[in-house]
């Protein structure tokens, strides 16, 4: 199925007879609502890029200042929407380059900006006075709080974030999976992919945590809090703070662009190899569907802030993440996994010739490991999603 989308792959590999195909829509599904609120949070990190670099955020300012910002910014229909069409417009005219001149040229750039940037923020971090303490609260185990939280919730957690950090079950890695040439072995390419995701992460958390206890009294916060209010809170109080403020959100602005850029090429070639049109038409008539779908979570901060789907303080944002983490990415990826591991679908045999065909790190091929592979994993999955489910209704 190589250089194909999603759209194509079921019925290149499906068994004659079997319906598989059908299972494009409920992939690409997943893209579109992911898009729906991504393009979102995406302009609001080219947002706070913008407000540092201008200064809004001044030396010294209180946390209540900083916090104001953030939902000011969230109130302002006007402002969300400006930023949410940016993204949208600026990541579908890199795709408009094409696969290597656009989305691996600019994704390429992009990264190593990233990783350099990290890596020198993160020793800045560490370097702080006080920082030591955030680094112990980061490195050193605490089983106690683990064991507060439930270990099969602190496992849910981690696994449910890999899920999203990686789009496993959409049809995104189905896409750029099929780019990777016959002469690489695909158990190499997932290590790599791996090792990277994971250093990155460790790295953010080498730059978070010293900071924070550095200049916030240990205070992190979670979610759009940790990056939106504690985080521009202890810039403001840091030396240069407006010039490390500016690079973390410069630096978090690629590494969500390259996410978007991502979905978009699979969007882009689920379109033309399902309705053989251009390139072009694909793209302009895909801007226009995701700049509409997006508008529903950009007004759920404002004009539709009434409708909150799982009770007060909820968002269409929550809803449409919910959509997508707890279903789409767990249930996507059970179907990936019965197709290539079962008779009835693509096959063992077929996945193993194609994931071991070329140089590189071998797929191992034992009974143990198709016994894992087969029947682990799926089990490991279908706990990710009854605890998605236990987390958010039976909490």
């Amino acid at each position: 199925a190589s250089r194909k989308s999603v759209a194509l792959s079921y019925e290149v590999l499906e068994p004659k007879g079997t319906k598989w195909h059908y299972i494009k829509w409920f992939h690409m599904a997943g893209d579109y609502i992911l898009m729906m609120f991504y393009t979102t949070v995406s302009g609001w990190l080219i947002n706070y890029f913008i407000k540092f670099i201008k200064g809004d955020f001044a030396p010294g300012m209180s946390a209540e200042a900083v916090s104001g910002e953030f939902n000011s910014m969230l109130s302002d229909p006007v402002i969300m929407s400006v930023f949410m069409l940016l993204t949208v417009v600026l990541c579908f005219l890199v795709c408009a380059k094409g696969l290597q001149k656009g989305v691996e040229s600019v994704s390429q750039k992009m990264m190593v900006c990233l990783i350099i940037l990290m890596i020198i923020m993160a020793i800045n971090s560490i370097m702080l006075p006080g920082g030591k303490a955030g680094l112990d609260f980061y490195l050193k185990p605490d089983f106690s709080r683990m064991q507060e939280a439930g270990v099969f919730n602190a496992l849910y957690a981690a696994l449910g974030q890999s899920f999203f950090t990686l789009s496993i079950g959409i049809g995104a890695m189905a896409i750029f999976g099929s780019y990777i040439g016959k002469e690489r072995k695909l158990a190499g390419e997932g290590i790599n992919v791996l090792v990277l995701d994971t250093f990155v992460a460790f790295t953010a958390g080498l730059i978070i945590f010293p900071a924070c206890f550095a200049y916030n009294g240990g205070q992190t916060g979670q979610g759009p809090s940790l990056i939106f209010v504690t985080l521009p809170n202890v810039f403001t109080h840091m030396p240069f703070g407006r010039l490390w403020g500016s690079m973390f959100f410069l630096f978090m602005s690629f590494a969500a662009l390259t996410t978007v850029i991502a979905v978009f090429q699979n969007i882009i070639a689920f379109a033309t190899d399902l309705t053989g049109c251009s390139i072009k038409k694909a793209i302009l008539v895909n801007g226009i569907v995701i700049a509409l779908l997006s508008f529903p979570c950009v007004l759920g901060f404002n004009l539709l802030s009434g409708f909150a789907p799982f009770g007060e303080g909820s968002t269409i944002l929550d809803l449409e993440d919910f959509i997508v983490s707890n279903n789409i990415l767990p249930i996507g990826s059970m179907i990936y996994l019965f197709f290539s591991t079962r008779k009835f679908g693509w096959g063992w045999d077929n996945f193993i010739e194609e994931a071991n065909t070329g140089k590189g790190i071998k797929f191992p091929t034992g009974k143990i490991a198709r016994f894992y592979v087969t029947w682990i994993i799926p089990a490991i999955v279908l706990f990710i999603l009854i605890m998605g489910y236990k987390d958010k209704f039976f909490a």
